[in-house]
C-alpha cells in the first residue's frame, strides 16, 4: 500500500507543478518515444500527467491504487478519451498486450519496496505489446526529499540500478538520465518486439 501526505497532494495539484510538467516533462516526453494510440499511466494522483498524456495520445488508462484519487480523477475526465481504473497496477484486471506505451511519474517512490517496484516492471512489461515503450521519471534520494515525505511511503530508486533491473523485467533499449542539478531522473524502455 503506498501512501502520500497532505503536503504532496496539495503540491501535485498546484498550478506550480502543472507548469514545471509543462515546461520540463512534456518537451523530453515529446522527444523520447512515441507513446501510440493506447497508453497506460501508472499513479497519476490528481493527474495532471494525464492531462498531458492527453495530448500525445489517442487514449490513455489512469490506474490509480489510491481510491478517493482515482474517483476525482475519474469525475474530472468523465467524458474525455481517458479511463481511470482504481487498482494496484501490479495486479489489476487489464488485457496483456495492450498498451502501446507506459508511463509513470514522480511515483515509484511511493511503491513500498524495491520488490514491489520490480512487480510493477514485469506487469508494465506484460500489459505492454511488442515493441512498447515503458518512459518515466522520478525523483532521485536526497535529505530534502526525505523530510517532504513524513508519513508518506518513500523508497526511492537508485537510478544506477535501474537499467539493470528493467532488464531482469524483460526490457530492452534501456535508457536512464539523470540530471544533475534536478535530482531527478528519466527512463525509457521496450517490450522486446519478438
Amino acid at each position: 500500500m503506498t501512501s502520500m501526505n497532505q503536503y504532496h497532494l496539495t503540491f501535485l495539484n498546484s498550478p506550480e507543478w502543472a507548469e514545471l510538467l509543462r515546461t520540463r516533462l512534456l518537451p523530453w516526453l515529446r522527444e523520447a518515444a512515441e507513446l501510440g494510440d493506447d497508453v497506460l499511466e501508472v499513479g497519476p494522483g490528481p493527474g495532471l500527467t494525464t492531462d498531458l498524456l492527453l495530448e500525445l495520445a489517442d487514449r490513455v488508462t489512469a490506474v490509480e491504487i489510491d481510491a478517493d484519487l482515482a474517483h476525482k480523477l475519474a469525475a474530472r475526465l468523465d467524458g474525455t478519451r481517458a479511463t481511470v481504473v482504481h487498482g494496484d497496477a501490479t495486479t489489476v484486471d487489464l488485457e496483456p498486450d495492450r498498451f502501446s506505451a507506459a508511463t509513470c511519474f514522480t511515483m515509484l517512490h511511493h511503491v513500498e519496496s524495491p520488490e514491489a517496484q520490480d512487480r510493477l516492471f514485469v506487469r508494465v512489461r506484460q500489459l505492454l505489446r511488442p515493441g512498447g515503450m515503458f518512459v518515466g521519471a522520478d525523483a532521485s534520494a536526497s535529505d530534502e526529499l526525505r523530510e517532504a515525505h513524513i508519513d508518506d511511503t518513500y523508497v526511492p530508486v537508485d537510478p544506477d540500478t535501474l537499467e539493470l533491473r528493467l532488464t531482469t523485467a524483460g526490457f530492452t533499449d534501456i535508457t536512464v538520465i539523470t540530471t544533475p542539478g534536478e535530482n531527478q531522473f528519466r527512463f525509457t524502455a521496450r517490450r522486446p518486439r519478438g
